[in-house]
Parts: structure tokens; C-alpha cells; sequence
């Protein structure tokens, strides 16, 4: 169950932030590919910030850039901290696996030279580290003989287990969680968003990034929704447990009623690609509230308790 969560500050903040790809394309012209625009994102000790949205929406570009491992031809501009402090390469570097973990979306993250067991303990053979790695395995249903396999001799499923393993049994204070459930059957996904849920009332920052929002909305306490590369809304997790009346942005609308408990209805279009962007509020074109002024950059704005991207939010 969540707990109330106290005013504290954010331990990582994104503000303005935008990704850009320096790109090549026929006859050596060059170009500029904006991947994410303006997004702002935060969250504080003992609180999960799901992240919501289609594929392409920059959910995995965020987590990258947070850890610095983004390509070399990437640009960032906007601001990303820890503990208020500027998040430079420097510090990105220093802080990965150590203050900052990330439980990554592909499972060939895993080592292939390196026994399941040193990954997963990041080679700290201490008691305490051994214990740990003991009741995590037990909880996730794993083996404790495969703690002398190599990632190859484990199944899709067996991996991702191991991969939350790594980020559960380090000691960071930040966890990026990048879709950490697929290829799980529901009672081990379940058991997974349990333990990050346990992380978060333990005092450390989760965000968590996932296609199953449904389960997110139970464990979460705030819903970040992403767009074609930026935040439209940020709310508590319960206002999509109320119900659509509470949301405020039409994406955000239509993301509740495309579920399957909420009738499953799509909307008509699709999501832009990055190089060819509409002017002003990126949504516009698949919105049916649309006016000439959401040709205009729109900034976000607080709409009774939350944060939207939309100027016809009420």
C-alpha cells in the first residue's frame, strides 16, 4: 500500500530538456533530428513516478540521458539534477551503478562474460550482499544455481528477473526502471512492481517506466504522460484510478479509455515522427479541441493539482 508522501525536494528534476540527433541524410546533408521537446519530470524520495506512453514517445531517451549513455552525436540542452546539483557527463559517469541504477529494457544489457551471480551482487562477495542476493532470488523465483550460469543459459523471462535483481540489491538512491515486466506472467510482474513500490516507501526515488500502466496506476503515486517526445500531464496516479473526468489532457483521456477495462477505444491518427513535428501543441493534429491557438508553444500549466500541456485543460 502507498504511503503519504511528505513536501521534500525532488531528488531528480528535468527541466526544458530536449535530445537532438546530429544525422546525416542523402548526399551528406546534415541535420538535426529533435527527438524530445521541453520535457520537465521529477521525483522525491519515496515516491514512483510512473511514466506513461506510446513507443517513441522518449520514455527510454529520458532514462538514457539521465545515465549518460546517449550516442556521441546527441545534443541535450535544459537541465537535469540530482540532489540539486547539475547532472554533467562527469557526474553521470561517477553516479551510474553507484547512486543511480538502472534496470534497462533489453536484457543483452547483461554481461555474457560474467556468472549471474557477480552481476547481480555487482561482484561484492560480502555476507550482507550474499544474503541479499538469497531472498531477492527466493522472491523472484529464481534458483540459486543460477547464480553460476552465464546469461545465455537463462530464459527471456529468467533475465528479467535477474535484471530487477541488480537494481533491488544496489544501494542507489535513484532507480530507473526501463519496462522491467515484459516477458513476466503477472504474478512475477506483480511481485516486481511490489518490490520497487517496497524501494520507494524505503525512502529511494523510483521512475518507472512501463506499457502496463494499468498495474503502475496501483503502485505509483504520481503518472507522468509522455508525447511525441514531451510531458503533457503530470497527475496522481489515483486520478486515473478515478476515472477519466479527472484527467486533463485529451492524450491522457485517450490513453485511459484504450484500455481494455475502458472499452478499448482507439483514436484516429498517429503519433508524429520526430523530424516532422507540428508547430505549437504536438497532439494538435489527433486532438479534437483543436483551435488555431494550439499552433503556439505551450508551456505547462497547474489545472487543479497537476501539470498539463494543453490550453483548453479546465
Amino acid at each position: 500500500m502507498k504511503k503519504e508522501r511528505m513536501e521534500n525536494a525532488p531528488l531528480l528534476k528535468v527541466e526544458d530538456l530536449s535530445v537532438s540527433f546530429h544525422m546525416y541524410d542523402k548526399g551528406l546533408e546534415q541535420y538535426d533530428l529533435k527527438v524530445i521537446s521541453n520535457l520537465s519530470l521529477d521525483v522525491k524520495p519515496g515516491e514512483i513516478v510512473a511514466i506513461a506512453g506510446s513507443s517513441g514517445s522518449g520514455k527510454s531517451l529520458l532514462a538514457h540521458a539521465v545515465m549518460g549513455i546517449l550516442p556521441e552525436n546527441a545534443r541535450l540542452t535544459g537541465s537535469i539534477t540530482y540532489k540539486g546539483e547539475i547532472l554533467d557527463q562527469k557526474k553521470k559517469e561517477a553516479f551510474r551503478g553507484t547512486r543511480i541504477a538502472l534496470v534497462p529494457q533489453s536484457i543483452a544489457y547483461l554481461d555474457p562474460l560474467m556468472k549471474v551471480g557477480k552481476q547481480v551482487t555487482g561482484g561484492d562477495r560480502g555476507k550482507e550482499a550474499e544474503i541479499s542476493k538469497k531472498e531477492i532470488f527466493k522472491r523472484f523465483h529464481l534458483d540459486e544455481k543460477i547464480e553460476k550460469y552465464y546469461p545465455f543459459q537463462l530464459s527471456g523471462g529468467m533475465a528479467r528477473r535477474v535484471l530487477v535483481s541488480t537494481a533491488v540489491i544496489s544501494d542507489a538512491s535513484l532507480i530507473i526502471a526501463d519496462e522491467p515486466t515484459p516477458g513476466l506472467d503477472l504474478e512475477m510482474a506483480l511481485e516486481a512492481l511490489k518490490v520497487f513500490r517496497e524501494l520507494a516507501d524505503e525512502g529511494k526515488a523510483v521512475v518507472l517506466i512501463t506499457h502496463d500502466i494499468d498495474l503502475a496506476f496501483h503502485i505509483a503515486d504520481r503518472i507522468a504522460v509522455f508525447y511525441a517526445g514531451t510531458t503533457v500531464e503530470m497527475t496522481r496516479a489515483e486520478d486515473f484510478l478515478e476515472g477519466v473526468g479527472k484527467l486533463r489532457h485529451p492524450y491522457s483521456k485517450a490513453l485511459w479509455q484504450a484500455l481494455p477495462q475502458n472499452g478499448f477505444r482507439p483514436i484516429p491518427g498517429f503519433q508524429p515522427y520526430a523530424r516532422y513535428l507540428p508547430k505549437g501543441c504536438l497532439f494538435s493534429p489527433r486532438c479534437p479541441h483543436k483551435t488555431k491557438e494550439c499552433e503556439n508553444d505551450i508551456p505547462m500549466s497547474e489545472i487543479r493539482g497537476g501539470y498539463v500541456r494543453c490550453i483548453h485543460a479546465t
